[in-house]
């Protein structure tokens, strides 16, 4: 993906956050600069990649396959193994019209998907077998809105706002915008997109970068090479 192209996904989605009532932390205005100059008092912030996050997943077709997220908080993978210390996570991501986030599923990470405003959400499912690997030919059970529904292999579940989901390790999911974009809330345990995402097929959870123009914000993926 151009730089240029993440920093107008950015400001994009910027402005539908603030349309729908939410406001950003502090360190999402940093400049590179500043996070340069606070690393040490952020160590928590990047260690824990917490900020913006852009993907096309490799795919070169951010409209087609990806999905804007911005990670607000998030524990450490070592926390959640110990049983204790900060063990949850929160997101939030826009999928935009027939945008798809790829089928996956988690090893480890249990997650609530919520839809926050905008069009419908969408959401594709599949079971899996007893190794936890997709099973194309099985379904499940979900909890959604704590109510426990099942559904069938395929099946395509729809959320209005306000409506959500839960997903456990082992329900392999793709999701998009269903007649516009939506705002989703994403409250789990411990994310680590690093090793915890398994995809259906082989692609790639963060993009290459053509650095056209200079980064207004770093990306989570930017934390290693710029900090």
């Amino acid at each position: 993906m151009k730089r240029s192209r993440i920093n107008q996904i950015m400001a994009e989605g910027d402005a539908m956050i603030s349309r729908h009532g939410f406001t950003l932390p502090p360190f999402a205005r940093w400049s590179p600069e500043t996070f340069r100059d606070r690393a040490d008092a952020a160590a928590h912030v990047i260690d824990s990649r917490c900020g913006w996050d852009i993907t096309d997943y490799g795919r070169g077709d951010f409209d087609g396959m990806g999905l804007f997220l911005f990670t607000l908080r998030n524990g450490i993978l070592s926390d959640l193994q110990g049983g204790g210390g900060m063990c949850y996570a929160e997101k939030l991501l826009i999928s935009r019209r027939d945008q798809l986030s790829p089928l996956h599923t988690h090893v480890i990470k249990a997650e609530d998907i919520i839809n926050r405003g905008g069009a419908t959400l969408a959401v594709q499912l599949y079971g899996s077998d007893g190794a936890g690997n997709l099973a194309r030919d099985r379904g499940g059970r979900v909890l959604c809105d704590g109510i426990a529904r099942d559904f069938a292999a395929g099946e395509v579940l729809t959320f209005a706002p306000g409506e959500s989901i839960t997903l456990r390790p082992g329900d392999w999911h793709a999701f998009w915008g269903e007649g516009g974009d939506v705002l989703i809330g994403e409250v789990s345990t411990v994310n680590d997109d690093e090793t915890d995402n398994i995809f259906a097929e082989p692609i790639g959870r963060f993009s290459e970068i053509e650095e056209d123009e200079p980064p207004v914000h770093l990306l989570v993926s930017d934390y290693a090479r710029w900090l």
